[in-house]
């Protein structure tokens, strides 16, 4: 069996680093928190690195490409959390914008990945 290539992918590198700071974020959330929006925001941010290794472990391009849809679709959820975190003075506007920033960042890599999917698809012009 070949190796496991997501490992090599700067976009699952990132993530898990993202995963790794948003965990860092939800220790200054409210006790009441625990299971309401501090769970959703685990499984969000969970989600993306989880789906980029799952999508690479899939043999079709298409399966590949959707599984890059459903990260990226959880990156947008996690931006959305974030933000209502922000809203109730959970993070500060730095802690929001230094994460929407990695969000973003993710966000292009996640398109350029499925991009170059994309273009497996394409037939060779002759």
């Amino acid at each position: 069996m070949n190796k496991f290539t997501f490992f090599d992918l700067r976009v699952y590198q990132e993530s898990k680093a993202l995963v790794k700071e948003v965990y860092k974020l939800l220790k200054k959330f409210p006790k009441f928190e625990v299971y309401a929006l501090g769970d959703q925001l685990r499984r969000a941010v969970i989600s993306v690195p989880s789906n980029i290794a799952e999508g690479s472990g899939r043999f079709s391009i298409k399966e590949k490409i959707h599984f890059i849809e459903i990260a990226y679709g959880s990156l947008a959820e996690l931006l959305c959390q974030l933000d209502i975190a922000y809203d109730l003075d959970y993070i500060t506007k730095e802690e929001f914008e230094n994460e929407q920033e990695r969000i973003n960042v993710i966000g292009k890599q996640l398109s350029g990945l499925r991009s170059s999917f994309e273009k497996q698809l394409q037939p060779a012009n002759r």
